[in-house]
């Protein structure tokens, strides 16, 4: 089973925020995430996913293609440039990126957003602060 990561959406609203961004950061087939390191379990994450985090909620994945060099000793996480929706998934923020082991994973929506992932993102935020959702 590979490995995957989660991600703050930093500066995202909304997964539709979220989605757009992905595409407009797509290169020929891909998005790039530039991060300072390059993961010691990059070996284990082959056929993973990056799980985003919005309001701290896991609200999609985007397919991890690999790692490249990025300039200025930087890396690149290679993306599929597609937000897949997954089960929204209570997690707390944290900053940079975290390994989500794949018996964790929330799962894929069959049917697209579901209701939670539709809430405006103050409402969630408020929501999921009272420990209502």
């Amino acid at each position: 089973m590979p490995l995957h990561m989660t991600k703050i959406a930093f500066q995202c609203e909304s997964a539709g925020e979220l989605r757009s961004w992905l595409e407009s950061h797509a290169g020929p087939g891909e998005a790039h995430l530039t991060t300072r390191y390059l993961p010691k379990r990059q070996a284990e994450m082959a056929g993973g996913s990056l799980y985003w985090i919005l309001n701290h909620r896991i609200v999609g994945r985007s397919p991890i293609m690999g790692f490249a060099d990025a300039p200025e000793g930087r890396i690149w996480i290679r993306l599929e440039p597609r937000l897949i929706t997954v089960r929204s998934t209570p997690r707390r923020a944290h900053q940079g990126w975290r390994y989500l082991a794949a018996k964790d994973a929330p799962p894929d929506l069959e049917g697209g957003e579901d209701d939670v992932a539709q809430m405006p993102a103050r409402l969630l935020g408020e929501l999921t602060r009272l420990g209502l959702v």
